[in-house]
């Protein structure tokens, strides 16, 4: 049985993630929306996300400003501010597993993701690290996604997609993308494979030195 999970990043926005959700709810398909800080803050955007979680999905934090990759930045607090920040404005929409998941800039998985700093603040407060293993990069190629994103199910036994929720056009091949899932027979959940949640509230469940600069994870 192949699975897949649904990750929807950098939003809420108006205008769209209402789009997003609509086709979900019509296909009774759960999802989970990474959201950034300064989206949130948005005029109508703490609304959407509001409707997110009473509509059965899950809501993690995306950072505070989505501007530059945490393992970039070693000047103290930098990430700390980044984390909380958003995880305080999420409030009580926020998971309650704690979901966090980096900003890799193009999706590459590397030490860039997290400082030292970082990656021991998500463990002392047991938040789970969400990574993935297909990036169809919607933001680039807003219709042929599609065919990027389906040949990840087919090669993935469990496939934790990322799409964005923002105005690129690319959500309007969402149907699309969800109905061919559909006719494949595709199980669509909001859990997380562990081969892609290296912590797991706090706990260290797969190799990480790849993901902190520095290779100081600290395990």
């Amino acid at each position: 049985m192949r699975r897949l999970t649904l990750t929807f990043d950098n939003g809420p926005a108006p205008g769209t993630t209402e789009r997003v959700l609509d086709e979900l709810g019509a296909r009774g398909m759960p999802a989970c929306f990474f959201v950034v800080g300064a989206q949130l803050e948005r005029r109508g955007a703490r609304a959407l996300a509001e409707r997110a979680v009473a509509e059965g999905h899950r809501v993690g934090n995306h950072t505070m400003t989505h501007s530059v990759p945490l393992g970039e930045r070693h000047d103290a607090g930098h990430a700390l501010a980044e984390i909380d920040a958003c995880q305080s404005l999420l409030g009580p929409l926020a998971d309650a597993e704690r979901l966090f998941r980096p900003f890799g800039r193009g999706g590459a998985i590397g030490p860039h993701l997290l400082s030292p700093e970082a990656f021991a603040h998500l463990r002392e407060r047991a938040y789970t690290l969400v990574l993935w293993n297909s990036l169809p990069r919607d933001w680039e190629n807003p219709e042929g996604w599609v065919e990027r994103a389906l040949a990840d199910v087919r090669a993935n036994h469990w496939t934790v997609v990322v799409l964005h929720d923002l105005p690129t056009g690319a959500m309007a091949a969402l149907p699309r993308f969800l109905d061919a899932v559909t006719e494949k027979g595709v199980t669509v959940t909001a859990d997380v494979p562990d081969t892609c949640v290296p912590l797991r509230r706090g706990v260290v469940t797969g190799d990480v030195g790849g993901l902190v600069a520095d290779g100081a994870a600290g395990v």
